[in-house]
């Protein structure tokens, strides 16, 4: 294994997506392969590529990375976005994760009944408005900076600014209470690597449709 990375996932978000947008913020260039049967999942899994009998699959710098969390910190440790020093790093996993828990309330949204989906949303929007973006929004308020940690680009940013947009695909004004997230939102949205993957024909995915669930049901044997 040499070269660029390759993804292995679905042609779809899922766990996979915050992964291609780190790649994409440090500037790498990246390839995929789209699992679309049954049949490609349990070669991965015979071959051992699946530590955890798991996706996403990173197979990078001649090791086959699974488990996303381990994925994304190695990505943002080798391309400078994981802080200077401990302190640092520690306050870049408390934001991630406070971001990542507002997008585990919406990754799944398309594997749910049209009525439960909704539901889902306003329960999303409402943690939204009060748990997460107050937090961020002061963040920015006490510390007086363009970024969350070390004032400069590192993973929180990248994933707090992926979580922003997923949520403004379900409600486009969510921001209009935090004037520091807007103005923070649009900063990020400048720099030259984030603005390239906002681009259209960019290996940004867009949200699950009818065809991206039944496909991972299909491969995993749901249906």
């Amino acid at each position: 294994m040499s070269g660029r990375p390759k993804l292995t996932y679905f042609k779809g978000r899922g766990r996979m997506e915050s992964i291609r947008w780190l790649l994409a913020a440090a500037g790498v260039e990246f390839d995929e392969e789209f699992l679309e049967t049954g049949e490609q999942y349990e070669k991965l899994l015979e071959d051992g590529d699946l530590l955890f009998q798991q996706v996403p699959l990173v197979e990078m710098d001649g090791m086959k990375l699974v488990q996303t969390k381990a994925i994304q910190r190695y990505i943002a440790g080798k391309h400078n976005l994981y802080g200077k020093d401990l302190k640092e790093q520690v306050l870049i996993d408390m934001y991630v994760e406070g971001a990542d828990d507002l997008m585990l309330l919406i990754i799944p949204l398309g594997f749910l009944p049209p009525d439960q989906r909704e539901k889902q949303i306003q329960v999303m929007l409402e943690k939204a408005n009060t748990r997460y973006f107050p937090v961020y929004e002061k963040v920015l308020k006490d510390h007086g900076q363009n970024f969350l940690v070390g004032n400069k680009l590192s993973w929180a940013d990248v994933h707090l600014f992926e979580a922003i947009l997923m949520v403004e695909e379900k409600k486009a004004s969510v921001l209009s209470a935090f004037p520091l997230l807007q103005a923070y939102k649009e900063r990020i949205s400048k720099i030259p690597t984030i603005a390239k993957f906002l681009e259209p024909g960019s290996k940004r995915k867009p949200p699950p449709d009818d065809v991206y669930v039944k496909t991972v049901n299909t491969v995993f044997k749901r249906i």
